[in-house]
């Protein structure tokens, strides 16, 4: 897995730009920890950032493929295709030539055979660009689900890329300008396909490749998903489901470097750490290595609340005995949290205040912990969209709501609590109305249903529910995927997502709701394609969040940080805040209530000041 940047301009000779492009290329250096490197071109400039997961020593990038001394293809590559040998046997049956093992040559050599259609034939999560010298064209390719990020910038005269923001943004033709549109998307907890919150910058949508020549650019839509008849049986669909899982998790535990899983205890995770150690031991290696986190003292301390009823821990333990795993809790405490370094890391790999907290400094140090171990994980994220496994997936309000499900579920979720201080509730009240949350809210949910794909003849609750499905699989997945990727390539950990296998997706998506609620639970055909090789305590459990320290000393720092903040006249922030209501809450808020609140004020001002952004609202 890695870091791409890149530029085309054509109006000016790019072969004397090493230094923009050097500069680019630094910004990711985390993604890439192993090896860097520049190839320039009279109008194109790719960089890249490796790390190494896949024939360690021959894949080194930008790449490019030669004859008669010409350079007939470069590129610069982030990912893994799963399916990459037996492309390549097809590839070489055709006559074509491999110097390397790795799998950043059989897509080079992909398009050159089958040209943008070879889109088609990838299996995997990746971003890349390709540079024709031939016709001075760009193409920019990103992966069905869009598991690996790509933003880009045009330009008067072409375009910048790159894997984050941060890396466009060290160009200086960029700025880090933030307009209306682009805050409402920060706040809105609706993450757009193609918007990238930066005026200027968008994010290539999942399954969309990009072409740049001289004349402009053209966006093409190469995958989506579409509503198909589904003529098997509950049986039949069971035993397929988990042809397939057993399929992809074979797939993705392929790497040349350490590999683990992510473990929580829960379902999805369970079910990915016990079919890859069952592949492992088919294969003849050694136990599956697994990690979750943990806080002090927090499952022996555990308080059930609304959202969580159970620890992680125990679930977690039974499930590595049973799998004979070799496990380990990284367990953090409050100092961990708080510590400013950590916080600070977190926002730079975001590049934007959007995350979860203290939810995204855990992830953040439980994959710094495991890349001490290992270079590669496989983790159950997506499990919950493809399935039903959302609480708002079964509660018939959160169905009817005329609203995305997880904003009426946020809504209703602080009433339930009685929570006094809303996420949102610092905010200067005319900063709300400005921007006009709700309502982009409401717009971008309107664009939303629009794509959803139609089955001739279904109706009524079957007809809502491809709806809520196909809400989650475009809509609130790619906040997880943004998240666990940027965490992850933060600390040079490479997670890899086997249910958002396309394949998998696409089954699962057509399969009748009734269907995946048979047993009256969620996430039914999951549990039933894996049930047999999880214990019985694991297979019942009900769905838990990814979990949050308990510890209330981890509010009162964030409330002393938040009265700093409060004395600083220069502070960033101070502008969009409600001063009076931010200086109530410091003095009288309940930590609980505070939390949420304080986090997103805190990561506005350290983004305000670190990336330096101009707001124009």
């Amino acid at each position: 897995m890695c870091g791409i940047t890149g530029w085309v301009s054509y109006d000016r000779d790019l072969t004397t730009e090493h230094a923009v492009l050097a500069a680019m290329n630094a910004t990711m250096t985390d993604r890439g920890p192993d090896a860097g490197g520049v190839w320039l071109d009279t109008h194109a400039a790719l960089g890249h950032r490796r790390l190494a997961v896949i024939d360690l020593e021959g894949g080194a990038q930008p790449m490019t493929v030669t004859h008669d001394g010409r350079t007939l293809l470069a590129t610069t590559y982030s990912g893994e295709i799963y399916n990459y040998r037996e492309l390549r046997a097809e590839l070489v049956a055709r006559g074509h030539a491999f110097t390397t093992a790795s799998d950043t040559e059989v897509a080079l050599h992909a398009y050159l055979e089958w040209g943008e259609d070879f889109t088609s034939r990838l299996n995997g999560m990746y971003a890349f660009a390709l540079w024709d010298p031939r016709s001075e064209e760009l193409l920019l390719v990103r992966d069905r689900m869009g598991i690996k990020p790509l933003y880009y910038y045009p330009t008067a005269d072409g375009l910048l890329f790159g894997s984050e923001p941060k890396a466009i943004l060290a160009h200086p033709l960029a700025r880090a300008v933030v307009d209306r549109e682009g805050l409402a998307e920060l706040l809105a907890f609706v993450k757009t396909p193609g918007h990238a919150v930066y005026r200027g910058m968008h994010e290539l949508r999942p399954g969309h490749t990009l072409r740049v020549r001289r004349g402009g650019l053209t966006e093409r839509r190469y995958w989506a998903l579409e509503a198909k008849e589904h003529n098997d049986d509950l049986d039949t669909t069971i035993r397929h489901v988990r042809e397939l899982l057993d399929d992809i998790v074979e797939r993705q535990l392929i790497a040349d470097v350490p590999l683990c899983t992510l473990l929580s205890g829960g379902l999805d995770s369970s079910a990915v750490t016990a079919l890859a150690a069952k592949a492992l031991r088919a294969a003849g290696h050694g136990p599956v290595r697994s990690f979750a986190v943990d806080f002090v003292g927090q499952t022996e301390n555990f308080r059930p609340d609304a959202l969580r009823a159970t620890p992680d821990g125990p679930y977690a333990h039974a499930l590595a005995e049973h799998v004979a795993a070799d496990h380990r809790d990284i367990v953090l405490d409050t100092a961990d949290l708080t510590h400013r370094e950590h916080r600070d890391a977190v926002l730079l790999a975001r590049d934007l205040p959007i995350g979860l907290g203290e939810g995204d400094t855990s992830l953040y140090l439980l994959f710094r912990a495991i890349r001490e171990q290992s270079t590669v994980a496989l983790s159950g994220e997506s499990a919950d969209e493809i399935f039903g496994g959302y609480s708002w997936f079964h509660d018939p309000a959160a169905v009817a709501a005329d609203s995305f499900p997880w904003l009426w579920a946020i809504e209703r979720g602080f009433a339930a609590e009685g929570t006094t201080v809303g996420r949102d509730a610092l905010l200067a009240p005319g900063l709300l109305g400005k921007v006009d949350v709700v309502g982009y809210q409401q717009a971008r949910y309107r664009e939303a249903i629009a794509e959803v794909p139609r089955l001739a003849g279904e109706s009524g609750h079957e007809r809502r529910m491809r709806e809520i499905s196909h809400l989650h699989l475009t809509r609130f997945v790619q906040t997880l995927l943004d998240r666990k990727d940027r965490a992850s390539m933060a600390t040079g950990l490479e997670v890899r997502v086997p249910f958002c296998d396309h394949r998998l997706v696409e089954y699962v998506f057509n399969a009748p709701w009734a269907m995946k609620t048979f047993d009256g639970r969620e996430k039914s055909l999951l549990r039933a394609a894996t049930r047999d090789v999880l214990p019985d305590v694991v297979a019942e459990r009900v769905k838990s969040p990814y979990p949050s320290t308990q510890d209330p000393g981890y509010a009162e720092v964030l409330r002393g940080d938040l009265r700093a903040l409060l004395a600083d006249g220069d502070a960033p922030v101070r502008d969009l805040l409600d001063l009076g209501a931010t200086a109530d809450a410091v003095a009288t808020a309940p930590g609980p209530d505070l939390r949420n609140a304080a986090e997103v004020v805190l990561a506005l001002d350290t983004w305000l000041r670190n990336y330096d952004v101009a707001l124009d609202i």
